[in-house]
């Protein structure tokens, strides 16, 4: 059985415009916590989760990127070395989801072939909803992503993205010695 000295990092960015719900994605996740007060992020807000793989202690350090067009060339330098991204849109906001692709292709100026999810956030507001799941469906396969309809309110399948996207990052393990 081999034996780990050495904690596994993997950086995971989270991208979207303004007000998609970055911040309270990654504070429900790593804090269980929600918060109702809209706090602008500026620049990057860097948080970390230790997580268990099948037996692998696996570090997350999520990087919450501020959005909106404006940040694009800060958002460069923090894209690089990105194990994977969380692109999210705000499923109340149809604009949210049109400019998934922009959050997609300034992506792929630093990093290809990584894990993309796009997350449709704010799922518990129902009656609001302007993005259906054949839109997000659509934008997903465009780019070849998965995506999972989540709300940091109420944690629907918060916790399931990470965990899923830590399987994915991490390294296969030898169960059998």
């Amino acid at each position: 059985m081999a034996l780990y000295t050495s904690r596994i990092q993997k950086k995971i960015c989270l991208l979207g415009d303004f007000g998609v719900g970055k911040t309270s994605l990654v504070n429900r996740y790593v804090y269980n916590l929600f918060n109702e007060r809209y706090l602008s992020t500026i620049g990057v807000k860097i948080s970390r989760k230790e997580v268990d793989v099948d037996g692998l202690p696996v570090s997350l350090l999520i990087w919450d990127l501020a959005g909106g067009e404006d940040h694009t060339e800060m958002h460069n330098g923090y894209l690089q070395g990105a194990a994977s991204a969380l692109i999210v849109c705000d499923l109340t906001r149809a604009d949210t989801l049109l400019a998934v692709p922009r959050h997609i292709e300034m992506l792929h100026q630093k990093q290809r072939d990584i894990p993309i999810y796009i997350l449709g956030n704010k799922s518990d507001l129902v009656r609001q909803r302007e993005i259906t799941d054949a839109a997000l469906e659509q934008t997903a396969r465009e780019f070849q992503a998965q995506f999972w309809l989540t709300s940091a309110k109420s944690g629907a399948n918060v916790e399931l993205v990470f965990q899923t996207l830590a399987k994915k990052l991490a390294p296969p393990t030898n169960k059998d010695g």
